[in-house]
């Protein structure tokens, strides 16, 4: 099969591989098509977890090809996707639900070949059935799932005034969960005018493309969607008395984040991060299911897989209107 394969840092090749071997707990599906995530490019640059040589790609649907002889949950032709977080479920963090804290993780498309290759093996509890969804949408729904992670530990409440700085394809599905949990209104920031025109029709109340037009000291919650350690650090400015700041984009590896102690302090703030998931990929599916997620304007580029470092240089320079890019085998 052909394949996506990082040797090293800089380094992405396409070329034949074998098509993998199943297990006996196993499903080998053919994959329709792979989002490129933040994570892939931080991995193409050596800036992130991941081992090389690796296939890339943990954010992809496809067709059931294969199974092994103790799967009972699925069959050849069933449509799929897969929750790329492999916990052992014995360690101290899985026996305590933080099976995305697991002592012994691997994760599809980091330490195990992903979905950048026109077949992907996963064991049968992380895959799961997405029924009528369309394999296009059924990709969405393991990022959904990170999203959803953080909206659960953050607590919006009914009427919160949100604030969110980013407005890429991961602030686009923030905005519309933030929506629906119930906030009064939602403030979006983005120097991409392309990308708040999106937003509006997301359920963004207010968007802005300079954080001078936002007010300080107002917002219940403020999200930083963006990973840029400056957004990070504003965010402090923009939440009142009492308030919650989630961190949820993913910053560099070596990024320092230097905040005024006193102010935490004296506006009583909770910060919260979010890492990964913990098993939302059925909620992320219903959500789909129903409409209430809207990920079709989120698709900016289908590319070929030789073409994955055109991702990379297009994601690094925000450049072509660009949001989510599918890479189709």
């Amino acid at each position: 099969m052909q394949a996506l394969v990082i040797e090293k840092p800089f380094s992405a090749v396409v070329k034949d591989v074998p098509i993998p071997k199943i297990k006996d707990d196993e499903l080998l599906i053919k994959v329709n098509c792979c989002g490129v995530c933040g994570t892939d490019v931080h991995i193409f640059k050596g800036e992130y977890l991941g081992s090389y040589p690796i296939i890339p790609g943990h954010e992809f649907s496809g067709i059931v090809e294969r199974v092994g002889s103790k799967v009972s949950r699925f069959q050849v032709g069933d449509h799929v996707v897969v929750e790329p977080n492999i916990s052992c479920d014995n360690c101290n963090a899985c026996l305590n639900n933080r099976q995305n804290f697991c002592e012994h993780w691997n994760g599809v498309g980091v330490t195990l070949p992903g979905g950048m290759a026109e077949y992907a093996v996963a064991p049968e509890k992380a895959v799961f059935s997405i029924g009528s969804i369309s394999l296009e949408d059924g990709a969405f729904v393991e990022p959904l799932s990170c999203v959803l992670h953080g909206i659960e530990r953050t607590h919006i409440e009914l009427a919160d005034n949100v604030l969110i700085l980013g407005a890429g394809p991961i602030g686009m599905l923030l905005c519309q969960m933030v929506r629906i949990q119930g906030a009064a209104t939602i403030t979006q920031v983005d120097r991409n005018l392309a990308r708040l025109d999106v937003v509006r029709g997301l359920g963004a109340s207010r968007v802005e493309s300079s954080l001078e037009a936002i007010p300080t000291d107002y917002y219940d919650v403020v999200i930083d969607a963006s990973g840029s350690t400056f957004l990070m650090e504003e965010s402090i400015k923009y939440v009142r008395k009492g308030g919650v700041v989630l961190l949820f984009g993913v910053p560099q590896k070596d990024a320092i984040l230097r905040l005024p102690a006193f102010t935490i302090f004296e506006k009583g703030l909770t910060f919260l991060s979010s890492y990964t998931s913990v098993r939302n990929s059925i909620q992320a599916i219903r959500l789909l299911e129903s409409r209430s997620i809207d990920v079709r304007k989120l698709i900016s580029h289908r590319l070929k897989l030789d073409e994955f470092e055109k991702a990379v240089e297009i994601l690094d320079k925000g450049s072509e209107n660009v949001l989510k890019v599918m890479m189709v085998p």
